[in-house]
Parts: C-alpha cells; sequence; structure tokens
C-alpha cells in the first residue's frame, strides 16, 4: 500500500521481538499506532467520498438528471448519517493509545484518494457521466477494500508487540518500576 505500512505488516518486522528492549518494542509499537491512525482517518474520508458518489448515483436511479446538485445537496446531511460502515462491530473499537497520524503515510494515502476521485470531482458530482461515477465508485471500493486489509494487517503488528510487552510483564522481564525510572 505504502512502502511505510509494507514495512510494519510485513512478518520480519515483528520477528526476533525477545530480542528488542522494551524502549525499542515501545517505539515499535506507537510507530504501528501512528500508521494505523493515518488508516483509519483515510478510511473514514473514502467512506465519505463513497457515501456522496453513492448518494449522487441512487439520486439517478431514481430518476434524477445529472447535473442537478441542488437535491444531492440537500439530501447530504442524510447521505453522510447513513449509519457507519465499519467493519467492527459493537465493543470491537479499539482505542488509540497514540492519536498523532503518520503525515508521510497519511499524504500518500490521501494522494491515492484524490486518484480516485478529487475533492474537485467530488464537489461536482452532480455534472460527472454515468461512467465516471461508476468508475469513481469501483475505484473507492477498491481503495476501501486495500486500506481495510492493511488496518487489519496493522491491527495484527500491534497485537504482537503488545502480546509480547504483556509477556515481559507478566514473566517478570519488565517492570512498572523500570518504566517509572526511564
Amino acid at each position: 500500500m505504502t512502502p511505510e505500512i509494507d514495512l510494519v505488516t510485513n512478518p520480519t518486522f515483528t520477528a526476533d521481538l525477545g530480542e528488542r528492549d522494551m524502549d525499542e518494542l515501545r517505539a515499535m509499537r506507537t510507530r504501528c499506532q501512528s500508521i494505523e491512525n493515518s488508516l483509519s482517518y483515510v478510511r473514514r474520508l473514502i467512506q465519505g467520498r463513497l457515501d456522496i458518489v453513492g448518494g449522487e448515483a441512487q439520486r439517478r436511479r431514481d430518476g434524477g438528471a445529472s447535473g442537478d446538485t441542488s437535491d444531492l445537496i440537500g439530501r447530504l446531511p442524510d447521505i453522510l448519517s447513513d449509519g457507519s460502515r465499519s467493519d467492527s462491530g459493537p465493543g470491537n473499537v479499539r482505542p488509540p493509545q497514540a492519536m498523532e497520524p503518520d503525515q508521510a503515510v497519511t499524504s500518500q494515502l490521501e494522494a491515492r484518494l484524490d486518484a480516485a476521485i478529487s475533492a474537485d470531482q467530488l464537489g461536482q458530482v452532480a455534472d460527472l457521466s454515468d461512467e465516471d461515477l461508476a468508475g469513481a465508485v469501483i475505484a473507492l471500493n477498491e481503495l476501501e477494500d486495500a486500506v481495510s486489509q492493511s488496518r487489519r494487517d496493522m491491527h495484527g503488528a500491534i497485537d504482537t508487540l503488545q502480546a509480547e510487552v504483556t509477556r515481559r510483564y507478566r514473566t517478570g522481564e519488565a517492570s512498572v518500576d523500570g518504566l517509572l525510572q526511564s
């Protein structure tokens, strides 16, 4: 997806964790969480654009003419509040431990989003041809699938790192006292 995402989701990234010190494990986990925040942010942007493009496609299927933005604009609050596309059920939301997204990853993903349908095109979605509208839906769905898969992979890396940190505390290899003295 991006070089940074590919690096941290590669199994070699979490190999030999037992040989790494706690500071390095924590730094790796923070790095993964930052990238996951970027993925989550861009995924929501994708979903918003999909909702708008899908709303326009539905408006046309219901008999609306292309080029008529007034109806679409009037329906935007309903389109954008029509529930979540989240693939996690209730109780499965991961609260982030680090809130700062990775700006380089975010920029790379936003460029891919703009290639699917730019903000300018989105602002003129009612003027897109039916073919361009259908192409945007396909491109956005493909990008959402790729970002969602990367998020799942990222969660796996975070879980692996967290399991190693937890194991060290359980076995006494690491202590809270050591953390407080750092």
